[in-house]
């Protein structure tokens, strides 16, 4: 006798869920491996996707996939991220990186961000949705600047300042958002000493936490033979650090990032704590963008259209204008650089949208219109970026 269907419970909807994202993804890179499109671009298109049946075609637009399962691997994909970005700042590489690149990336990161913030402040939007977008602003996607250098072969200076730059960028961006979320409670509270203490303790109990969790997993780590001991190591420093940043209400991103900076600067015994979390990264972040898409608000998108194109814009010009700025002051160096290449920064994918929904939690009346606004312009910054990349290069 064959058993009556029944619609599925919580749990098995979930792994259908999980198991048909994951394929789908499998389809997204062998479109993208035809195609120039990014498949950063798709699986986002591809959580739309999602959004449109659950909000259009089932009427649910207050459901949120995967249920309480979606914030958990959002959160360990952004700490996956940080703590990755985190080990790119080592000593050696700061010195290398040298003068030229810190230049040029303060001056796109300082210029961007005041034409990003003093821009949608003028055109009249809220002060919360104004910094938060002029410090998401600030995060650049590396891999995509990264894989249209090598596709190219170039090896002259602006090449490798370009690869200089991307490499801190989104580190900058972690330290720019942190300080702007704990400036905006300051300002946006009745209570003023409240709301600085509540700043000190998000910044501050980040870096601690950080250097908690660093220090001892510097020395730790790695000690035992290579393979699956490693991968657990890697995976408990994960789990803890999205874990306890968000039970002690502290900036996750901040404190992964302090912890893989530890780790790459102490434990000079090995560096397979990062090569273990790259092997296993990409499934949560096939997680995190698809997600990221599904939590468009469609229904009211059209209110934020205008929000959307403005941001767009000002970060264009913003880019172009650090980038002419740092230029100029990198001449006295005799630096031979393009005078568009902020341009080349523009490509903004996975920091940027943890950013839009932490900023989303932080502000949740502007939570929509922030979402609506990063998840929209990532498409079109990973579209034309590498052309744009190109066109400088060229």
């Amino acid at each position: 006798m064959v058993p009556s269907m029944t619609e599925p419970g919580p749990a098995s909807a979930s792994l259908i869920l999980l198991g048909a994202i994951l394929s789908l993804s499998i389809l997204a890179d062998a479109v993208a491996s035809r195609t120039r499109l990014p498949r950063i671009s798709l699986l986002v298109l591809v959580g739309l996707g999602v959004a449109v049946v659950q909000q259009w075609w089932l009427a649910q637009p207050d459901a949120r996939p995967l249920d309480g399962l979606g914030e958990p691997l959002i959160q360990v994909a952004l700490v996956m991220v940080a703590f990755l970005l985190g080990g790119e700042l080592t000593a050696e590489r700061l010195r290398t990186t040298g003068p030229l690149i810190l230049i040029v990336s303060l001056s796109v990161i300082v210029v961007g961000a005041l034409a990003v913030g003093a821009g949608l402040l003028a055109l009249g939007f809220p002060l919360a949705v104004a910094v938060s977008l002029a410090a998401i602003s600030v995060a650049t996607d590396p891999a995509a600047v990264q894989e249209t250098i090598h596709a190219g072969g170039d090896t002259r200076l602006r090449a490798r300042v370009l690869l200089g730059i991307v490499a801190i960028d989104d580190g900058w961006g972690i330290l720019v958002f942190g300080l702007a979320m704990a400036a905006l409670g300051w300002a946006l509270s009745g209570d003023g000493q409240l709301a600085l203490l509540e700043a000190a303790w998000e910044l501050g109990g980040a870096l601690a936490l950080g250097a908690l969790v660093g220090l001892p997993a510097a020395w730790l780590t790695g000690r035992l033979a290579p393979g699956e001991p490693t991968r657990v190591e890697a995976i408990a420093l994960i789990l803890l650090l999205a874990g306890l940043s968000s039970w002690l209400g502290v900036s996750s991103l901040l404190a992964a990032m302090v912890t893989g900076a530890l780790v790459a600067n102490l434990s000079r015994h090995h560096t397979r704590s990062f090569n273990e979390i790259e092997h296993i990264e990409w499934p949560f972040l096939v997680f995190f963008f698809v997600l990221s898409g599904a939590s468009v608000d469609l229904l009211h998108l059209d209110e934020s259209l205008g929000l959307i194109l403005a941001y767009v814009l000002l970060r264009l010009a913003g880019r172009l204008l650090g980038g002419l700025l740092g230029v100029r002051l990198a001449r006295v160096r005799q630096a031979e650089l393009p005078r568009d290449i902020g341009l080349a920064l523009t490509p903004q994918a996975g920091v940027a949208m943890g950013m839009a929904l932490l900023a989303a939690e932080h502000f949740p009346a502007h939570g929509t219109a922030l979402l609506s606004a990063v998840v929209t312009s990532t498409l079109v910054f990973e579209t034309i970026g590498p052309m744009l990349v190109r066109r400088v290069l060229r």
